[in-house]
């Protein structure tokens, strides 16, 4: 490792061009993505050979959140995965992903409150090298749906189907957002839906804006006659879809289930594109009772519990929640 080096880039003007771009959340595509978009600060930090050869990559999104109600400012860091490594250095993944994790929380410092990993593609993926960077693990709900093996409509309960067909006959139907109509009305839902949820961080206008026709994501949005009802986004990246973002008016046109449909339109669009997977981010903790959880179930979908990793700035404050979520 003596011949390698750890760089981080807040510029994608100094980007290295060797970067990979099969994982749209450690990309280039994402970095500008989030560059270009208020409140949002990316971080690439990178393992490079001498010859500026890069051989791992990973990217951390800074936040900046505000509320007036409830109160609240700070800023905190999300890392979607593990990165991306060249193949000469599969092995080595671990012990890369641990040296780019310690670089990077250490650069952070207590310029924001906390980090957190989530989305691994294993459970134990640097348990190791996440406990020597001051991590602590919080068990986390996961949930996919695979799209190759049988068709989105097989894994569907006959009364599930029944339902979508009556739907579908009332006049409701979901497309992808287009016009700038259709994107004012999809931010509108969007934050509508999420105002009194602090916890969950809704990107500025200008980030979702510069999704529209791109071919790493969709927007959509469901309508039922001329009313807006429901919206979600989905990304798309090495044969996998991620709905990352969704929001529906449940309670205004319940009889015509506008979540039901939006979800069953997303999974439908990915299927018939050819991924292998969606995989839904954001479920949320594993509760007995989790609404969204169970609701996300209904389809289908594979449960499986795994890990999100934390650090928190404030060293004390970190070394008791590793007490309190020891593993």
């Amino acid at each position: 490792m003596n011949e390698l080096n750890i760089r981080i880039y807040t510029s994608g003007d100094m980007l290295p061009d060797s970067l990979e771009e099969k994982n749209i959340f450690h990309s280039k595509t994402f970095f500008t993505l989030a560059e270009s978009s208020r409140r949002q600060r990316p971080y690439m930090v990178t393992v490079e050979r001498q010859d500026g050869t890069v051989v791992a990559q990973m990217l951390g999104i800074v936040r900046f959140r505000c509320s007036w109600f409830p109160p609240y400012l700070y800023r905190h860091c999300r890392i979607l995965g593990e990165g991306v490594y060249h193949p000469d250095f599969a092995d080595q993944s671990t012990t890369l992903f641990g040296m780019m994790l310690k670089k990077l929380t250490s650069m952070l410092g207590r310029r924001i409150l906390y980090v957190e990993v989530s989305n691994l593609r294993e459970k134990m993926f640097g348990y190791r090298q996440f406990r020597e960077a001051g991590y602590f693990p919080v068990r986390w709900m996961s949930i996919h749906n695979s799209l190759h093996s049988r068709t989105p409509e097989e894994r569907l309960s006959e009364r599930m189907k029944k339902r979508i067909e009556q739907i579908y006959k009332r006049g409701v139907e979901t497309d992808v957002v287009r016009t700038e109509a259709d994107f004012k009305a999809f931010s509108k839902l969007l934050r509508r839906h999420h105002w009194l949820k602090p916890k969950r961080y809704i990107p500025e206008d200008s980030f979702f804006c510069n999704l529209i026709n791109h071919e790493a994501c969709r927007l959509y949005i469901t309508r039922y006659h001329q009313h807006i009802i429901g919206c979600s986004v989905v990304f798309f990246s090495q044969q996998q879809a991620y709905l990352w973002f969704s929001a529906f008016r449940r309670k205004s046109f319940a009889f015509v289930h506008p979540d039901i449909i939006t979800i069953w339109h997303a999974l439908k669009d990915a299927h018939r594109m050819g991924y292998e997977h969606m995989f839904f981010l954001d479920v949320g903790l594993p509760f007995k009772k989790n609404r969204y959880r169970d609701f996300i179930l209904r389809f289908g979908g594979k449960p499986t519990s795994t890990y999100r990793w934390f650090h928190v700035s404030t060293g004390w404050i970190n070394r008791l929640l590793s007490i309190l979520y020891k593993e």
